[in-house]
């Protein structure tokens, strides 16, 4: 009897002590410590207090306050209402402008554009040049302006936002540029409605699709109607250290019987090993196979290829096809053949780091 209440007792001092160890962890799931978007979650390295009295004030509208005063954490630390929760955040990377936004879900827009209105950023503000915020009906954005691009690793404690700017290549061991060519008022080959601009950016949509899937990380030089200059394309493949850049262009010609696929590469720049007329010749050969098309070969570069000729990594124009032939024209606009057009162009990319590491 006595050994039945001693078992008892043990078994209700157990049953507490995983009640109380459950409590105590549920209460810092739902306090301390919460991934934000995904990213990567660290140790924050908390910065000294801020000073009483902040000397710097907005100069422009909606600017957001950066102390620089004090940087002792690898964080930039943006702090928060207190009613946000880190499921309402959201980190959007627009590396092409080279600003990093911070969006908050909230239906008290008001309150929140006070809030940033007398407050201020603080940390480590090194890669950061200036911030501001936008309200809409429904969030509130915060837009900072960058010295580069970045990836991010970020953390959500204590009503603080900490981000940690990150080079690329230390997050992904595989990179490449994908360039779709023309975009805003430059329309490229235009044919009777039909614009390649549209055709270039839908082989890129598709191409997203399937590099999603894999361990190549790929950054878009457009992915809506703009037409970032040749210099901030070939810019986004150094800034990156991409380890190659393919622009995606459409020919056309009076000749309406020309037909096929053609690649364009840079011969005057040598990368020795794996270079611009490896990756050329790797791309026209896939395109082709994966489309049953014409190969038009190889061309060199001209002054008019200004991407191809200032990037200073392998890279390559693929011309997928004539416009001005009826015939090409017609498949250009098919969702199918767009999509095995990419296909052609994802194989050349993963047949290209193969030989890399040969």
């Amino acid at each position: 009897m006595q050994q039945n209440g001693l078992m008892k007792s043990t078994l209700v001092y157990c049953v507490i002590f995983v009640a109380a160890a459950m409590s105590v962890m549920l209460y810092y799931a739902a306090t301390k410590t919460v991934r934000v978007a995904d990213l990567a979650q660290d140790e924050v390295v908390r910065p000294a207090a801020q000073a009483e009295s902040d000397p710097a004030v907005p100069t422009k509208e909606n600017e957001i306050v950066i102390n620089r005063a004090g940087q002792n954490t690898n964080y930039f630390c943006i702090p928060m209402p207190e009613s946000v929760k880190a499921e309402e955040v959201v980190l959007e990377n627009h590396y092409m402008d080279k600003e990093l936004w911070v969006s908050i879900s909230t239906e008290q827009t008001k309150a929140y554009e006070a809030f940033y209105r007398t407050g201020s950023v603080y940390g480590n503000c090194e890669n950061v040049s200036d911030g501001r915020f936008e309200a809409e009906e429904d969030r509130v954005c915060l837009r900072f302006s960058l010295d580069g691009v970045y990836e991010y690793r970020s953390i959500f404690e204590d009503h603080t936002l900490y981000v940690e700017f990150v080079p690329s290549k230390e997050v992904y061991e595989k990179i490449i540029v994908i360039d779709p060519a023309y975009g805003g008022e430059e329309h490229g080959v235009a044919v009777d409605g039909i614009l390649s601009k549209k055709i270039t950016l839908d082989v890129a949509k598709a191409l997203k699709t399937m590099f999603d899937e894999s361990d190549i990380k790929v950054y878009y030089t457009r992915m809506d109607d703009s037409n970032p200059a040749a210099a901030d394309r070939v810019e986004l493949a150094a800034a990156t250290r991409a380890d190659m850049l393919i622009r995606i262009e459409v020919s056309g010609d009076e000749n309406s019987k020309l037909y096929g696929t053609s690649t364009v590469y840079n011969s005057k720049f040598f990368i020795p090993g794996f270079g611009n007329v490896e990756l050329a010749d790797l791309l026209e050969r896939e395109v082709v196979t994966s489309i049953s098309g014409k190969a038009c070969g190889l061309i060199e570069s001209s002054a008019a290829d200004q991407v191809v000729n200032s990037a200073t990594v392998p890279a390559a124009a693929v011309r997928v096809g004539y416009l001005t032939n009826s015939q090409e024209a017609i498949l250009l606009q098919r969702e199918d053949y767009i999509g095995r057009i990419a296909e052609g162009i994802y194989n050349a990319v993963v047949k290209a780091y193969e030989q890399r590491e040969e």
